[in-house]
């Protein structure tokens, strides 16, 4: 039996589309989940945000041991040394060189002839191979190019030190018996190892990758989404049936394969946007210990926050000392650093006391205390929660309404006794004042990061 290499590029796809945006934490999921189910190659979508996505890559890379991590490397030099640079904590990094092949590809959207072509193949395959040892060269479009170029492209990459070629099928128009005799032709041919990406756009993908392996292809491309993808879980199903016969293996685990990709579908399905969506969501931060205080700024500001140099610089520093110890810092982890860290003021207002009586019956009532100046100050909040009571009793002690633009609560310790952690944004004025809040007691936490918001709108307006 002949072992063959599944390379799943999900996160490449899902990298590619606007409309599923996922957050690190469900890219890391995502690829803990494709080592699950047995895939042997883990494909990062290409470098574009220069920052968070090199964080990205960087963090797979060290999470994932027994996979390799390619990434595409892009189609100039700079772009290669980025890329290579990304995922060099990876344990098997792999750097793909994808360039178009086809006549229509090359002049009508790269603007390049054939010779150039080689010359940029030759040229980046070296580069790369300088740089990793595992080289991938992708043919796009491979099944709309001439033969006789496919494999003069496929020899130059070879010679240059790619470790195997990939023939994409990216129109997804041939027959299986035309794409195995393709196969067959660059394996005899170019002297080449061959894997295989095909499309499922007439509904060919399973029988033409099987048919690829029959003609001695090393691998195929999956995915657990996307359009004409060949999906891993048809792929599975076939191998369950013709491997065997085939003479073919692979290291994917049947048992733990479909609910994997339940999963990570879970994961991706929640995540579809409309384009309006999208843009909601461009104030996704990714800072690590490389920021410089301008980047920091910048990020701040990208928040909502307009904070003075001095405040920015405290963000910096605090930032800094974080990053000592996490590898990055996201849109939350930011929000606690500004809280904690910015515009802190002398508190007008001081917590003295405060009751809470809730139910499942009745609407909470919480009885809230505060100090101004030696001035007792009382009141009396009656919400849906025991939170919601709080910060309506806080605004009747200081006689104002303030609009809450975000709040959020997390444990920052384990157990039954944790601390809990209060982030509370307060709009005074179009302005943002964060505070943050520390106690065993979540409604406490709670008030306490209210308080603490108000002390920056109470100083703010002395001083005016």
């Amino acid at each position: 039996m002949r072992r063959i290499t599944i390379s799943d590029y999900t996160l490449k796809e899902l990298g590619g589309s606007r409309k599923s945006q996922l957050l690190f934490r469900e890219k890391l999921a995502i690829a803990l989940g494709i080592c699950s189910y047995g895939a042997d190659v883990i494909e990062l979508p290409e470098i574009k945000n220069l920052r968070e996505d090199k964080i990205v890559a960087k963090t797979i890379s060290e999470s994932v041991r027994n996979n390799i991590i390619a990434i595409p490397a892009g189609s100039t030099i700079e772009e290669v040394k980025e890329a290579a640079d990304s995922i060099k904590s990876a344990f098997h990094p792999r750097l793909q060189i994808s360039l178009p092949v086809s006549t229509v590809q090359l002049e009508y959207h790269y603007r390049m002839k054939a010779p150039k072509l080689i010359e940029k193949i030759k040229e980046l395959v070296t580069f790369a191979r300088s740089l990793c040892e595992d080289v991938e060269f992708e043919a796009l479009d491979a099944t709309r190019c001439d033969e006789n170029f496919l494999i003069e492209a496929c020899k130059t990459a070879k010679a240059a030190g790619a470790s195997f070629v990939t023939i994409s099928d990216d129109a997804g128009i041939l027959m299986p018996d035309d794409f195995s005799a393709l196969v067959r032709v660059i394996s005899e041919i170019a002297n080449v190892p061959v894997m295989v990406c095909v499309s499922d756009s007439i509904g060919l993908a399973v029988a033409n990758a099987l048919s690829a392996l029959n003609a001695g292809a090393i691998g195929v491309k999956v995915s657990v989404t996307g359009k004409n993808a060949l999906k891993i879980g048809n792929f599975a199903e076939a191998m369950k049936v013709k491997g065997t016969d085939l003479r073919i293996t692979s290291n994917l685990r049947f048992t733990e394969l479909h609910s994997d990709i339940d999963s990570m579908l879970k994961k991706i399905q929640s995540k579809k946007k409309t384009e309006d969506d999208f843009n909601l969501d461009s104030s996704v931060v990714f800072l690590d210990s490389e920021s410089t205080i301008e980047q920091v700024t910048q990020a701040v500001k990208s928040l909502g926050y307009d904070l003075t140099a001095e405040d920015n610089g405290k963000v910096y520093e605090a930032l800094m000392s974080v990053c000592e110890k996490k590898t990055s810092i996201g849109r939350k982890e930011l929000e606690a650093i500004i809280a904690s860290s910015a515009m802190q003021f002398p508190a007008t207002y001081k917590l003295l006391t405060f009751v809470v009586t809730t139910s499942n019956k009745v609407n909470s009532v919480t009885n809230v205390v505060l100090d101004r100046d030696g001035e007792s100050l009382s009141g009396t909040g009656v919400g849906g929660g025991p939170i919601d009571s709080a910060f309506m009793a806080i605004e009747q002690c200081v006689g104002h309404q303030y609009e809450v633009d975000d709040f959020q609560i997390q444990a920052v310790t384990e157990g039954k006794e944790s601390l809990g952690s209060a982030l509370v944004r307060l709009r005074n004025a179009g302005k943002l004042y964060s505070g943050n809040g520390l106690s065993s007691d979540i409604v406490g936490a709670s008030i306490r990061a209210y308080i603490n918001a108000l002390n920056k709108i109470a100083y703010e307006e002395s001083q005016k």
